[in-house]
């Protein structure tokens, strides 16, 4: 790509549909903002509250800020980037599916506010241009699934749009987000340039560019959500006592309070049929492990698959030994699920592990009998609020008359449908914490088998007592991505 050192105000097409608003981005409107960073000032200029599609039906989370450091505008370089060559960051800020207003830097980000510089400010630090759209959500009539994948798409366009008026490679845009925000984040590399989303791009009047990213980082995604259900119980099935999150609590971003209790034995029975449902389910996957030995289940939900998240617990329990996070002693104390040789695991009790981080979940998960759920409200429709997505959920309902969600709309939202080797990202780092207990841990095992699968390269790992959360390991993060970009071709 061939860009001037020194960005300008520079003359360009305009692109605005007939009645809309402009999709060209205006290099004179910022202010000029700073940041503390491990002791050291960057200056950036502050782009905010820009439409990234020209038809928006909720102005207020249809907008996208871009961040770019000031140093770009005088012909200097960070970290090795330029204002032609700097990668993009694209950290989303959906929890929950709700809506999520553009980050801003210092006060956005997963979780309650944490001390030092954030995600977004580290990024402008180590050269970086932030670019942080907003998306609808699941309260609104408009916000239902697959309003928000469809938002974080336009966004993506409104940046390859803009290409050559803003600072930046928007070849090298690397997204980022948590929970649901990290199921978002997967969905929108593996549906790049999917066609199914087109007709309602179009709608709202995004740009004409391909929505391809380069790079993904996803945190605990919330994913594959027909079949997180039975994932689920294959995990937890056993586990009857539960400390489940309160329902008015709807956004992943707050605090979370726990509410005790136990199974019923009717949610027992619900537990048991979704549990029994997961094996045919992952093998139909056709999975392989890295050595292509198959990933399979047999009828009672053991087998290669089962040992391959085992591995993956058992490798966090050696790098905190490693690390200094914790002893021999502790692990055999508080961990009794481990079996140790020294500071080497030998043997993964999946069951006693899966009671030991405990359910925080009632059968089903997430469609929810009594469409209680925030993955209710998000297959809704503009018409019917609540819907279900899961055929045992929908047989088994106890609202009369609940509705269906439809096909499409299922599809859309899940991303195992979108990955080949001919699509997606090269490059996906996955993580979710051994203390995690929102989703099942088999959700990123099969994202990460499918794309490795399909050629592409993958960082999972499950950190050390890690809970439901994000953004946490920010130096791990960045030299991650610096060697995507620097080391690897596009």
């Amino acid at each position: 790509m061939s860009r001037k050192p020194l960005i300008t105000a520079l003359a360009f097409g305009s692109a605005t549909l007939a009645g809309g608003a402009s999709l060209d981005f205006d290099p004179a409107q910022y202010s000029e903002k700073t940041a503390t960073v491990n002791g050291e000032t960057i200056t950036y200029r502050a782009y905010e509250n820009i439409p990234y599609v020209a038809n928006p039906v909720d102005a207020a989370h249809q907008t996208i800020n871009i961040y770019i450091p000031a140093a770009y505008y005088n012909g200097g370089s960070i970290n090795g980037y330029t204002a032609a060559t700097a990668p993009i960051y694209l950290p989303n800020q959906i929890g929950g599916y709700m809506p999520a207003s553009a980050g801003v830097p210092g006060a956005s980000g997963f979780g309650p506010k944490k001390e030092g510089a954030d995600a977004m400010q580290t990024a402008l630090a180590k050269g970086y241009i932030v670019a942080s759209p907003g998306a609808r959500g699941r309260i609104s009539a408009d916000g239902k699934a697959p309003a928000a994948i469809i938002d974080l798409k336009a966004a993506v366009r409104y940046l390859k749009h803009n290409d050559a008026n803003m600072a930046g490679d928007a070849g090298k845009i690397i997204s980022n987000g948590t929970s649901a925000g990290g199921a978002l984040s997967i969905l929108l590399g593996a549906s790049s340039n999917a066609p199914d989303y087109d007709a309602a791009l179009k709608t709202l009047g995004a740009a004409e560019a391909p929505d391809d990213i380069y790079a993904v980082s996803a945190y605990c995604p919330i994913s594959i959500l027909d079949h997180a259900d039975s994932a689920y119980e294959w995990e937890f099935h056993g586990v009857n006592d539960y400390e489940k999150i309160d329902a008015r609590q709807v956004d992943y971003h707050v605090e979370r309070q726990l509410q005790k209790g136990t199974l019923s034995a009717a949610e027992q029975q619900t537990s048991a049929d979704l549990k029994a449902q997961f094996p045919a389910y992952l093998n139909s996957l056709n999975l392989k492990n890295t050595d292509g030995t198959p990933l399979t289940l047999d009828a009672d939900g053991n087998g290669s698959f089962r040992d391959a998240i085992a591995a993956y617990l058992g490798k966090s329990a050696e790098t905190a030994l490693k690390n200094g996070q914790t002893t021999v002693a502790q692990l055999a104390a508080d961990h009794p699920w481990l079996t140790l040789d020294g500071d080497r695991v030998t043997t993964v009790d999946f069951a006693a592990y899966a009671k030991t981080i405990g359910r925080q979940k009632t059968p089903p998960a997430f469609d929810a009998l009594d469409l209680s759920s925030g993955e209710n409200q998000l297959f809704g429709s503009a018409s019917e609020d609540k819907r279900h997505f899961t055929a045992y959920s929908q047989a088994h309902s106890s609202v009369a008359g609940a509705g269906m969600a439809d096909d499409a709309t299922i599809k859309q939202m899940n991303p195992l449908h979108y990955i080949s080797d001919k699509t997606a990202p090269q490059h996906w780092r996955i993580r979710v914490g051994t203390a995690d207990s929102d989703t099942s841990h088999a959700i990123a095992v099969i994202l990460a088998s499918k794309l490795a699968n399909s050629g592409k390269t993958v960082d999972l790992a499950m950190p050390w007592q890690v809970p439901h959360s994000g953004d946490y390991d920010l130096d791990e993060l960045f030299a991650w991505m610096d060697n995507v970009v620097k080391n690897s071709q596009p």
